[in-house]
């Protein structure tokens, strides 16, 4: 874990102390940025894919980017949140590598940690809860702005927490896919660093000294799908990230991650992801959430 917690890179977005009264119950939520929560006192639910987590006090909780969820609080309910955006524009993303807990236990130090962040952040707090409001191109760009152009100490110190936060979720933190040859881990480390380009099977198979066939059966042995599929998964999330962030064609989106064909990419990314690519980039422009 060491060689990816090196290239970890999170920029603070937004921190705060949100209070409710029934009143937080969004739905459908995709965010292209990682959210922390603490929960201060109160109850409320957070409704996953895999089931429903009830979120309890002094307990600390991570939804990763991109992770589909609904809330639901049906009484008094208090939390803080940080909003964690992951430069990757060089490099892999931390959270393609790993799977973490949902809910980890806070120590005693956690609640004034939390609280130092939102103190020397005062500007980045929520004006509203309402996802709408912040979940959008404009208003990201415009956090990841104000981020960069805080003072040198203060970025600092609020990277130190928010590392130290995050560092929590990492002790049962497991890899996603459980490589045990290096060779697949070789093949894969390339197409995560040259996801924009045109990969071929041999092209890979010279990266690892094996044969077309070798290469496809030891792939999907160790990671269970064959090398085009995983290819396309990473450029499907590659797109999503270049849709919330900026106003590109999506056809020059095809054409900039090396799809020859619009219509293929279209297909395929509805097929990953439920939406079609006009659909995902207007539900990160307060267009379509509920």
């Amino acid at each position: 874990m060491s060689g990816s917690a090196d290239s970890l890179n999170l920029l603070l977005l937004n921190v705060g102390l949100a209070t409710h009264n029934a009143d937080w119950n969004w739905k459908d939520i995709s965010s292209p940025f990682t959210r922390i929560y603490y929960v201060a006192e109160g109850s409320a639910s957070l409704l996953l894919p895999g089931g429903v987590q009830e979120l309890k006090e002094n307990h600390l909780y991570l939804i990763p980017a991109f992770s589909v969820h609904s809330y639901q609080c049906n009484a008094h309910f208090s939390h803080y949140y940080i909003h964690l955006y992951e430069d990757t524009r060089t490099k892999t993303s931390f959270f393609e590598e790993w799977d973490f807990p949902v809910e980890v236990c806070a120590n005693h130090l956690d609640l004034d940690l939390v609280k130092r962040l939102c103190e020397i952040n005062p500007a980045m707090k929520l004006k509203q809860s309402n996802p709408n409001t912040y979940d959008n191109n404009p208003t990201l760009i415009q956090n990841i702005i104000k981020n960069k152009q805080r003072a040198l100490f203060e970025r600092i110190e609020s990277r130190g927490i928010t590392y130290q936060l995050f560092s929590r979720f990492l002790k049962d933190a497991k890899p996603k896919i459980e490589v045990t040859d290096d060779r697949i881990q070789k093949v894969m480390t390339f197409i995560r660093k040259n996801i924009y380009e045109k990969m071929t099977i041999s092209q890979l198979s010279e990266i690892c000294n094996l044969s077309d066939d070798h290469l496809i059966k030891l792939f999907k042995k160790e990671t269970g799908s064959t090398p085009l599929q995983y290819i396309n998964h990473k450029k499907i999330e590659k797109a999503q990230l270049i849709l919330a962030f900026n106003d590109t064609p999506i056809k020059n989106v095809a054409y900039a991650l090396s799809f020859e064909n619009h219509s293929y990419f279209n297909r395929l990314f509805k097929a990953t992801t439920s939406m079609t690519p006009q659909e995902y980039r207007d539900s990160h422009n307060g267009l379509s959430k509920s």
